[in-house]
């Protein structure tokens, strides 16, 4: 019934099995110190019949990191403790990339000992932000300097060698969902005057910076990018989105990553139905590399887009919370478990909701 679904891709220099990837979706698994641990292996390895696992996003400085239990990479000792991730992952036979993360203004102060966090501009995200002591309405960010802009770029860079020092295939660049990034990309975040804001080129000029500096570490066919092209999450609005995202695809054109992941919702997006407008088709008419989307597929829509030659390939997300055999469960046409319970156990400490969910030969 799939039979596009199954038949091997080359996403830059990682061959891929099939065209079903796991999607990154924070989990909270990791202890305060961002560490990761061998819960954490489990839970990917079970997932190793994607052609690509994707990793939840990982953050590459303290200064970036603010998710509760949510893992880091921004120390040698995070690598070290990834290292049997990528060790089950591989003799399950899967590929696994990290990606990786900057929130900016999405980090909320009680997060960083009481000091603003860091973005394009002295802007607030509207809502909470979630800490180790509870919700706290989100801060009012700092503008970043010039030398912050360079320490973070050269963090990325780091965090991209260590890794591949982990065993990871390759890394992808968080640039979607309102985090540092995106902000830096839209104009209702990045009121700067200087060569990192104003004009389109300008607001992309850190994603190329980051992206430049990541394929200079692993190389381009390593490297990849998430975008999210819809507007509004996270409070993030651009005045011209589609001017906005074709820059950003000419970005990945020109520096021939690996692939593109974009999340391309319709009406009925995760984050709301101001998602509805759909920017794949304007980036796969510049991009020429693989294309993944995401967002709401199911395998029939999936399998529709591939042979319509819309993407190469789809990252599922919350189907493969609860169904972690979810790529041989779409092969064998099986039932898929409901995603139920998300707000008891998925982002807890332990296995339940987490690693505890059956194979379907268990179920």
């Amino acid at each position: 019934m799939h039979d596009s679904l199954f038949t091997p891709v080359t996403l830059g220099a990682i061959e891929a099995r099939n065209r079903i990837a796991l999607a990154p979706m924070t989990r909270g698994r990791s202890d305060e110190s961002g560490m990761p641990n061998a819960l954490m292996a489990d839970y990917y390895a079970q997932r190793a019949g994607a052609g690509l696992i994707i990793t939840e996003a990982t953050s590459i400085s303290t200064q970036g990191h603010g998710w509760p239990n949510a893992p880091g990479i921004w120390h040698d000792a995070h690598a070290e403790g990834w290292k049997p991730v990528t060790e089950e992952v591989h003799a399950a036979g899967g590929k696994i990339v990290l990606q990786l993360w900057h929130m900016g203004r999405i980090v909320s102060s009680a997060m960083l000992g009481g000091e603003p966090p860091l973005s394009a501009s002295a802007t607030q995200a509207p809502g909470e932000a979630w800490t180790y002591s509870g919700k706290q309405r989100y801060d009012l960010a700092r503008p970043m300097t010039k030398h912050e802009i360079a320490k973070t770029i050269a963090d990325y860079a780091a965090a991209g060698r260590r890794a591949l020092n982990a065993g990871f295939d390759g890394v992808q660049l968080h640039g979607a969902n309102g985090y540092l990034i995106d902000q830096f990309l839209r104009d209702g975040t990045n009121q700067r005057t200087d060569e990192y804001g104003d004009s389109v080129q300008n607001r992309c000029r850190l994603l190329r910076e980051v992206l430049e500096a990541l394929v200079a570490e692993c190389g381009a066919g390593r490297v990849s990018v998430r975008y999210s092209p819809n507007d509004g999450i996270q409070g993030c609005v651009d005045s011209d989105p589609d001017a906005l995202f074709a820059e950003a695809a000419r970005v990945a054109q020109a520096l021939e990553l690996g692939f593109v992941e974009l999340r391309d919702p319709g009406a009925d997006g995760t984050f709301g139905k101001a998602e509805g407008v759909k920017r794949s088709p304007l980036v796969r008419s510049i991009y020429t590399g693989p294309l993944m989307l995401n967002a709401d597929y199911d395998a029939a829509r999936a399998e529709a887009d591939i042979v319509a030659g819309r993407c190469d390939a789809v990252s599922f997300g919350r189907p493969y919370i609860t169904n972690p055999d979810l790529a041989e469960r779409i092969r064998s046409g099986a039932p898929l478990a409901p995603n139920a319970d998300q707000g008891n156990s998925w982002y807890t400490r332990g296995a339940e909701g987490y690693t505890d969910y059956p194979a379907m030969a268990h179920v």
